[in-house]
């Protein structure tokens, strides 16, 4: 989370994103990306803007040959969120009815106690990565029983997982 992207050309994968991706992949898992996106309702990214930064997304995943079920988006701003905004948990029902999940046997991957907040409630196992705003997350909520796993990043967490 580097804040609002509005431009393809500011969009970047970091260079362990694929390698982990590809790793987990390899047991046969499957990824949804569930993710907040209320710079469209405060206007600082166009619809049109979002969706061609979601088609690059797909398409790294597709020439990687790992397996991107679907992108969920909430684009409520804080102030008005309906149950799709995580916390929420609607995104993540949407998901499991779409793509008949077993959200007990998914992990919920994130760097904000939203993330894991959505990911508890459904019965998820959470991992925060200390990449993004993990660092600050961690700080805030060291002790917190909404964190199943802390990792340095997605690769070094996935690591574990597999070995």
């Amino acid at each position: 989370d580097s804040g609002y992207i509005s431009n393809i050309s500011d969009y970047k994968f970091y260079d362990f994103t694929m390698p982990a991706l590809k790793m987990m992949s390899r047991n046969k898992n499957q990824f949804c990306i569930i993710t907040n996106q209320s710079g469209v309702d405060r206007g600082l990214i166009s619809i049109k803007s979002l969706n061609t930064i979601n088609n690059f997304i797909r398409k790294k995943f597709s020439e990687n040959s790992i397996s991107l079920l679907d992108i969920y988006m909430c684009f409520d701003h804080p102030d008005s969120a309906t149950s799709r905004r995580k916390p929420g948990t609607g995104m993540f029902l949407e998901a499991k009815n779409e793509h008949d999940l077993e959200l007990s046997n998914c992990l919920m991957v994130g760097d904000s106690i939203f993330d894991m907040k959505a990911g508890k409630k459904l019965g998820m196992d959470t991992m925060l990565v200390l990449t993004g705003n993990g660092e600050k997350t961690l700080k805030k909520n060291q002790d917190s029983k909404l964190i199943s796993f802390i990792a340095k990043n997605i690769f070094e967490g996935f690591k574990q997982l597999c070995h």
